[in-house]
């Protein structure tokens, strides 16, 4: 490959984790991202498994340690604010439902992003438009930035992958949605959580959950409804607000107290949860990383552990291939394929274990999260959780952090 510049579309987990590796393997990268900056807010995200063996040979695990947050693990709790049901952050060795590294993203994030610094070219407030491939690379167009010419290009870009859509097809042919819709966002008050990560099933498939971040008085909040495909404007967060409030009316326990918090919450945003599988992750000289080419959902736990892993086996792949970019992502298919495939299993019961419509199936849930450490259900478990180190990660000629 003579063109060693790459692009990779998106700032977020998978896209600086790529670019710390690229740059390591003598790679001239550059990072294009639609937010202006690094995007705030966003909720804990778990370090297990081989995303935490990634980051140790980053030399970040370390900080991510000093920045994870405190949380006493999972309980379930009813109406009135009793807990029904809980799972210390200790079970499973650690690496039960709340493991026990948890850090918000955007500290990761921001972690991941400053380690590829001063060596990689960051585009803000800017998005690709279009990809021209030729023998010898691709021609980029941006909304933004002239037109230039990259090697390779690799999106990162989430489960609406906008390099996806150029280099692939229409989002439909590839995204699964899982028929759950959910908002996130940031409250700067205290909300008496006791360090628990407090989550409220309510009839209708709603949860409400909300846990304690990493500043004092600050909580990470999340709104879940069972939904088919609704209508609104991605671009108008108010509409969305709007959405979560009718869907949240008159229920119980924390409820009220978040939806007023949501109003003036400023890292608010409304998505879909859904899987995104294709047969191939490579097209010519493009290649998707992370959540836009394998997006798990947030229910199984390993969209992090995937998208560092992902980042850390291209880069690999990439500086064993001598320039064929084809080998290269042959072998980040092989490497990748069966880690991706266990990781997309969704946990017992899938959507309707997290958000059951009815109040016999959230009693259900409740006994089935009590028996979580005992037989049968704990073997069920510890192999849901065991699938984040579920991989012989290749030790590539990479020089790892000192």
């Amino acid at each position: 490959m003579e063109n060693t510049d790459i692009l990779v579309s998106g700032a977020g987990i998978a896209g600086p984790t790529l670019a710390y590796w690229l740059r390591k393997a003598g790679f001239t990268v550059t990072v294009v991202e639609r937010a202006p900056g690094l995007r705030p807010g966003g909720q804990t995200v778990d370090v297990r498994g081989a995303g935490r063996t990634v980051v140790d040979r980053m030399g970040l695990l370390g900080r991510v340690r000093e920045l994870s947050v405190d949380q006493r693990g999972l309980a379930l709790v009813k109406a009135s604010g009793r807990i029904a049901a809980r799972m210390p952050a200790d079970a499973f060795g650690g690496e039960g439902i709340v493991s026990e590294i948890e850090i918000l993203r955007d500290d990761l994030g921001r972690l991941l992003y400053e380690a590829t610094l001063p060596d990689t070219e960051y585009l803000f407030d800017d998005s690709v438009t279009g990809l021209r491939e030729d023998a010898d690379g691709v021609t980029v167009t941006f909304e933004k930035a002239a037109p230039r010419r990259f090697g390779l290009v690799v999106g990162a870009d989430g489960p609406h992958s906008v390099v996806r859509s150029l280099a692939f097809g229409p989002e439909a042919e590839f995204l699964s949605p899982l028929g759950v819709h959910t908002a996130w966002f940031t409250v700067d008050e205290d909300l008496d959580l006791d360090g628990w990560f407090q989550m409220y099933n309510a009839p209708g498939g709603l949860v409400a959950s909300a846990r304690p971040g990493r500043l004092p008085g600050q909580s990470k909040v999340s709104l879940s409804f069972r939904s088919g495909p609704i209508g609104y404007d991605r671009r108008d967060p108010e509409a969305q607000r709007r959405v979560v409030a009718e869907r949240f009316a008159g229920l119980g326990w924390k409820v009220p107290r978040l939806l007023r918090a949501m109003g003036s919450a400023s890292d608010f945003f409304l998505d879909s949860m859904g899987q995104v599988r294709l047969d191939h992750w490579s097209r010519g000289r493009a290649v998707l990383l992370g959540d836009a080419g394998y997006c798990p959902t947030p229910l199984t736990g390993l969209g992090t552990s995937l998208a560092m892993v992902g980042g850390y086996v291209l880069a690999g792949e990439l500086a064993a291939a001598d320039g064929d970019h084809r080998a290269a992502f042959a072998g980040y298919d092989r490497v990748m394929r069966p880690y991706v495939s266990q990781a997309q299993e969704l946990p017992p019961g899938g959507a309707s274990g997290y958000a059951p419509r009815s109040a016999f199936a959230i009693g259900a849930r409740t006994l089935s999260m009590r028996g979580m450490n005992h037989w049968p259900m704990r073997n069920i478990m510890a192999a849901q959780f065991a699938k984040a180190g579920d991989i012989a990660l290749p030790d590539y000629a990479l020089p790892a952090a000192v």
